[in-house]
């Protein structure tokens, strides 16, 4: 067996460098799966010792090349966990201890315009005690509420309502409280009032001004959903796109497009570079003394990392400008620039400097994208495929477009177990209609848009800018009409940790290395379909402070359909219900739903599952309800959810979701048929932003059995019987 492990090294040279950032990554995913101190001390322990005992063992030896790649992997792995540690421990931000109402009194660190949402977001350091450290806190105001001059480097005073970073809903949702961790937001929440300008910014501008006067030149050549795409392009600002159109664009497969990321950075600088080599390719002294591809790849390099600057310097831009920087030099030195290597080297430059970027879905989905074209197009078919022949022009052209479809395929196939890992939904069109989106984003609404600005100089922009709301309003309806089509999207239930690296581990063997060995990769990633395609969605979701209840039930003619206890005005917590059930479309109350009983205070419904019935109690009222009643209530129910502290009087069945435990868990995903009970916090281990042993019971709550001598209101109805 280590024979053939070190015949099989030996003859792969050049495919075993790309799996070292592989195991840096595993290493970095190790401390954020893992639950704790001993448990990450642990890995690093088995980590070095691993790797020095294979360095140590064998040395004269004819196994060197296994040697080495247990050593390398495992001393990777090590320094992955080192790296995110380091950077948790040193940018990590405690958040708040509960919500709390303060005055906010220092610097505005970034300010984003969301115009769409009527909503402006300022990031704000300051003390909230008087000798309490620095903290950056994020807030929100209305445009009635805004300054404008209330811009980076300016001194303000307001009044707000902070509250913790939310940790996830529930299990599997998306988890705020660690991205606030590793961006230094120790809380988040609204102001009260208006802000007070205690001194403006300094001279000079900041990048932020650039960018959003960048933003507003654009938009005001260019109005309506035109102009607020175009101004994304330019600058990076998406918050003036219509929901509605971000979600067409998402549903159809487009939303990439939104993001500036490997696209728009690799259509500047490519552009640049053509550019600068053809125009010096015309001054014949030039030409004759001056390696113009080193000269043009240099342009275009600058080019990258000023628009990166330019457009916010966020992580999946930098990635892609670092990619684009590694291809230029590539170019430049007369080597292949679409080689596994060289995105490796990308993803580990990221890595280093962004660790926590590796848990995120641009992350892996720009990386996964990117592999996924290289891998395809290396491959044996592809390049018999594309392979030089006696042909016509018309019949190139058609084979081309055959494999930028084929690669279209691919990628969806790979991002799919991505999306539904993340999001809990899978496009289906999204590979036919990128045919036709990217080239028309790439080759002519970009190039459109550099066009137009350099003519707004002279103030002759006008016509140009028209045919970029031209080309605009074509993407615009290539996605609605997409998105509007019968199972354009699937949603899906979310996949368990598990099962995601089983995809994860099966996509890169599959992509990393050549022959038939690659094949192996297949196993995993259908084993990991098999349990996707028979995962079943919970039945009864209920969201950490039990105030959210969602239950999945079949309705005659209507398919499934998702009840909730409460009919907020939140878009964000009926999409994460729906998500997390697996479900499209709209919620029905449980009000409702055939078979339930609800009064002011308490709802009761009954669910058939595994041929037995199913009694819940969920709590919706604030009242003192008759401790007497509340027992019988809960005897004859299976599983009891409240937003506050139950008496040890209620009793149910299977299970008691009160505040007391929702304060240990989190938000429940439950499962009847097979019993199984998914809770928010054993994904969430003891990071410094484990919320729950900070989480107090909020203010005013009221208790369900009046304590004795105290002046209680009147009793309101009971439980439904």
């Amino acid at each position: 067996m280590q024979r053939t492990i070190e015949k099989f090294l030996a003859g792969r040279d050049l495919e075993r460098g790309p799996w070292l950032v592989v195991a840096f990554g595993l290493g970095i995913a190790a401390w954020l799966l893992l639950p704790g101190r001993v448990h990450w001390l642990a890995f690093g322990t088995l980590c070095a010792a691993a790797g020095t005992g294979a360095l140590a063992l064998d040395r004269e030896g004819e196994y060197q090349r296994l040697r080495l790649a247990v050593a390398s992997l495992c001393l990777m792995g090590l320094f992955g966990l080192a790296v995110v540690w380091s950077k948790s421990a040193l940018v990590g931000a405690p958040g708040i201890a509960h919500p709390t109402l303060v005055e906010v009194l220092g610097p505005v660190i970034d300010r984003q315009d969301r115009g769409a949402e009527d909503t402006i977001r300022l990031v704000v350091a300051t003390r909230l005690e008087p000798a309490g450290p620095v903290r950056r806190v994020r807030v929100n105001l209305t445009s009635a509420q805004d300054d404008p001059a209330l811009v980076e480097g300016a001194q303000v005073r307001l009044r707000a309502r902070l509250m913790p970073p939310a940790p996830p809903m529930l299990p599997g949702s998306y988890d705020f409280a660690r991205a606030a961790w590793f961006q230094g937001l120790s809380a988040t929440g609204r102001v009260l009032g208006r802000p007070v300008l205690v001194a403006p910014p300094p001279g000079g501008g900041s990048l932020g001004q650039v960018r959003r006067a960048l933003a507003d030149h654009v938009r005001a050549r260019l109005a309506g959903s035109p102009g607020a795409i175009a101004a994304a392009f330019a600058s990076g600002d998406r918050g003036a796109i219509a929901q509605a159109d971000e979600d067409a664009m998402r549903d159809a497969g487009l939303s990439h497009l939104l993001s500036i990321s490997g696209l728009h950075v690799s259509a500047v600088v490519a552009a640049v570079y053509v550019l600068v080599i053809r125009l010096l390719a015309l001054v014949p002294p030039i030409a004759l003394r001056v390696r113009l591809p080193l000269v043009a790849a240099a342009a275009g390099a600058l080019a990258g990392i000023g628009y990166t600057i330019l457009t916010g310097s966020e992580v999946p831009t930098v990635r892609s400008c670092v990619g684009a920087v590694l291809v230029l030099g590539a170019l430049a030195l007369g080597r292949d620039p679409l080689s596994l290597r060289m995105a490796a080297v990308a993803a580990f430059f990221v890595l280093l400097f962004w660790p926590e970027s590796l848990w995120g879905p641009s992350f892996q989905m720009s990386f996964a994208s990117v592999i996924a074209i290289i891998a395809f197009h290396n491959a044996a078919p592809a390049r018999r495929f594309l392979a030089p022949r006696d042909e016509g022009t018309v019949t190139r052209l058609l084979r081309h477009l055959a494999l930028l479809l084929a690669t279209g395929v691919v990628i969806e196939l790979v991002l799919m177990p991505i999306a539904v890992f993340h999001f809990h939904r899978a496009g289906l069109y999204g590979a036919a209609v990128n045919v036709v989106a990217i080239p028309l984003t790439t080759f002519v609404t970009m190039p459109l848009i550099a066009l137009a600005l350099v003519l707004d100089l002279a103030g002759w922009g006008g016509p140009v800018w028209l045919a970029v709301g031209k080309s605009l309003d074509l993407l615009l309806w290539m996605a609605h009409v997409t998105a509007a089509q019968p199972g354009a999207v699937t949603m899906l239930p979310g996949m368990t940790r598990a099962t995601f690296g089983l995809f994860l581990g099966g996509l890169l063997w599959l992509a990393l290395w050549s022959g038939r060995v690659r094949l192996a990769g297949v196993v995993p990633i259908a084993w990991a379909s098999a349990i996707v395609l028979l995962s079943r969605a919970p039945d009864v979701l209920v969201s950490g402070d039990g105030r959210q209840v969602g239950v999945a039930m079949e309705s005659e003619g209507n398919g499934a359909v998702l009840l909730v206890l409460r009919e907020g005005r939140s878009d964000f917590t009926r999409d994460t219900l729906l998500e997390a059930a697996g479900q499209a479309g709209d919620v029905t109350s449980i009000d409702a739903a055939p078979g339930a009983r609800c009064n002011p205070d308490f709802c009761r419904l009954e669910l058939r599952r595994a041929r037995r019935p199913y009694v819940l109690l969920m709590s919706r009222g604030r009242d003192l309800v008759p401790i007497s009643d509340l027992a019988r209530a809960c005897a004859t129910a299976d599983i009891v959810i409240a937003d506050r502290r139950l008496p040890r009087a209620c009793q149910p069945r299977l299970l008691k979701a009160d505040r007391a435990l929702l304060r240990r868990t989190g938000g429940l995903a439950i499962d009847l048929t097979t019993g199984d009970v998914r809770t928010v916090a054993e994904t969430q281990g003891r990071h410094g932003w484990y919320p729950w042993p900070t989480i107090p019971d909020a203010d005013g709550t009221k208790a369900v059995q009046p304590q004795r001598g105290v002046h209680s209101p009147q009793p309101k109805a009971p439980p439904p019987q």
